[in-house]
């Protein structure tokens, strides 16, 4: 069972930038897409980016041009960069692992970790 970390979670102004990092357990990390997902108070959990074990990257409109997933295989690592960050965006952020090496949609992600906050002030 993989087990996935995140941090780098926190309190930001408007226009702040923050980077987020989750840890992967286990030595099969590259074979997996991997993902980040938010959840707001009040709201539905939102599929944020995803990153193939090919390292191909797709992002919710919300994000696009603002947020960057990325791996790093060797430390069974991945982030999301998170520039000009908005109000909107605050919210629980999520870690989260596909079932196969390509992942896009909700259903094709089974492992998630306990989340960071990341709240954004105007």
């Amino acid at each position: 069972q993989v087990q996935l970390v995140e941090s780098g979670g926190g309190l930001v102004q408007a226009g702040g930038s923050l980077r987020l990092s989750c840890a992967a357990s286990g030595r099969t990390f590259s074979m997996y897409a991997m993902g980040w997902f938010r959840q707001a108070p009040g709201k539905e959990r939102e599929l944020v980016a995803t990153i193939t074990s090919g390292g191909s990257t797709d992002y919710a409109d919300s994000v696009k041009g603002r947020f960057t997933i990325s791996r790093d295989n060797a430390k069974n690592m991945v982030y999301l960069q998170m520039n000009n960050l908005k109000p909107e965006d605050t919210a629980v952020y999520y870690c989260a692992r596909g079932t196969t090496g390509w992942a896009r949609r909700p259903r094709d992600f089974g492992s998630w970790g306990q989340g960071t906050q990341v709240t954004v002030s105007s």
